[in-house]
């Protein structure tokens, strides 16, 4: 039986996954950080997750999503995804306002449901961050964004997705203008992950390098 808990598990990963280097397992710190819970509860629900052959769980290693675990991860990504792209075109929410409604949606209604919300919306492949959307098989389109950290000083960029970041961070960034298809320019990078240098709607800004981590763009 699929529950609440073992969805937010699985999606979790599947977000974790995306952040992290190719071939490494999400570890049981990352995941007990992003859903705020203890370590042992997440120990406990990785073996029972791993029993139900959802996941690879090796000690040292990290947890990988096995075909059927991916599968229900995607299942929610793309409920999560269409909720959040609905409450702002359909009902005038925020972007910063969306995931915490769409936390509690996503496990309600139906594949069905989900499927009509996303043809009403015209098929679209985004969410009001810029993150993919599944189709109803489970793909997504590929991209090859960079994150803000990742380019050269001095060149003219366009934001396309700002990834999971608090409806606090995504307040901020909107009040100094960087937000999904705005341009700027990267100023500056400090040395050894220091914060940027940048430049908005001709005001220049400073960014935390953890908060352009998550910026990606293009030229």
């Amino acid at each position: 039986m699929v529950t609440t808990a073992l969805e937010d598990y699985l999606k979790i990963i599947f977000k974790i996954e995306e952040q992290i280097e190719k071939n490494k397992g999400v570890s049981t710190t990352d995941i007990s950080q992003r859903l705020k819970v203890s370590k042992a509860s997440v120990s406990n629900m990785l073996k029972k997750l791993a029993e139900q052959n959802y996941i690879y769980y090796e000690p040292y290693y990290g947890v990988t999503l096995t075909e059927s675990g991916r599968k229900i991860a995607l299942g929610m990504i793309r409920k999560h995804r269409i909720l959040e792209l609905f409450l702002v075109e359909r009902l005038s929410y925020g972007w910063d306002e969306v995931d915490e409604e769409a936390e509690v949606l996503e496990h309600a209604i139906s594949d069905k449901l989900a499927n009509r919300m996303w043809h009403d919306l015209g098929c679209p492949t985004e969410d009001p961050h810029g993150s993919p959307i599944p189709n109803e098989l489970g793909e997504m389109v590929e991209n090859d964004w960079l994150p803000l950290t990742m380019h050269e000083e001095n060149v003219l960029l366009v934001i396309q997705r700002i990834q999971n970041r608090s409806p606090e961070e995504l307040r901020y960034l909107e009040s100094i203008g960087l937000t999904k298809g705005a341009s700027l320019k990267l100023l500056y990078k400090a040395p050894f992950n220091g914060p940027l240098s940048i430049e908005v709607n001709q005001l220049i800004q400073p960014i935390d390098y953890r908060i352009a981590l998550s910026i990606f763009v293009t030229n």
